[in-house]
């Protein structure tokens, strides 16, 4: 008879048997062996009907087609920039996909982006190579300035950005700072107080180390209230 093991939003560790028999089926991060489904990583466990699936609780981040990410210059080249992706993988920006503007050959590049600047950008190519392509040509992208940046990891960027946008939007709420949350788990933020930047820093941080758990919404909303005296609003369906 089948069963399942585990419920929804259980922590798995590798090689758990997460259910029995052959009514249910193995997604991502599991796999089947004989009549059991196992886990192949440390993972949130997350049941859809009768397919058993893993998100990921660790690991960096991969680069993908159609990302926002936000880089880093890492070394200036004769054709363009070598951007940090906060990956195994460094991304080229060329000179074309960096300005509107035309860049005469030769040009002094230190003069859009140097060393040590932060951009935010869209991934544009991946080959099977891992060759990663971004550009600065589109809506938002940018250089970013002054600031601060934190990271965090990659498979907790969707529960910090929330349910169409409405984690992040409290906090910007509690907080009036702009941010902006580069899919590679680099985060930008900018607050007209200092000690507003620090408190939106420790809520995505909270929101971070309590992603796996229930009723994260209602306590980080009740910790931004405390740390600001501020009534928040939270978007409905998150």
């Amino acid at each position: 008879m089948s069963k399942i093991l585990v419920k929804n939003k259980d922590i798995a560790v590798p090689g758990e048997s997460l259910a029995e028999g052959m009514d249910y089926l193995p997604g991502r991060g599991t796999y089947r062996d004989k009549e059991e489904i196992r886990a192949a990583m440390l993972g949130l466990v997350q049941i859809e009907g009768r397919a058993i699936k893993l998100i990921p609780l660790s690991g960096t981040y991969l680069p993908k087609k159609g990302d926002v990410i936000i880089g880093k210059v890492k070394e200036i080249l004769m054709s363009g920039w070598m951007i940090d992706t906060n990956s195994a993988y460094h991304a080229m920006l060329s000179m074309k996909d960096a300005t509107s503007e035309y860049i005469p050959k030769g040009a002094d590049l230190t003069q859009y982006f140097t060393f040590g600047d932060y951009l935010v950008c869209k991934i544009i190519n991946v080959t099977s190579q891992k060759l990663v392509d971004v550009t600065l040509r589109g809506p938002g992208l940018r250089k970013l300035r002054d600031g601060r940046i934190i990271t965090v990891n990659t498979h907790k960027v969707p529960r910090i950005i929330g349910k169409k946008g409405s984690m992040v939007s409290m906090i910007k709420q509690a907080t009036d700072c702009s941010i902006m949350v580069g899919q590679n788990g680099v985060i930008w933020l900018q607050g007209k107080e200092p000690e507003m930047e620090f408190l939106a820093t420790d809520a995505i941080k909270k929101i971070e180390a309590e992603a796996h758990l229930s009723g994260l919404t209602d306590r980080i909303k009740k910790f931004l209230e405390k740390a600001t005296g501020k009534t928040l609003t939270v978007a409905t369906g998150e």
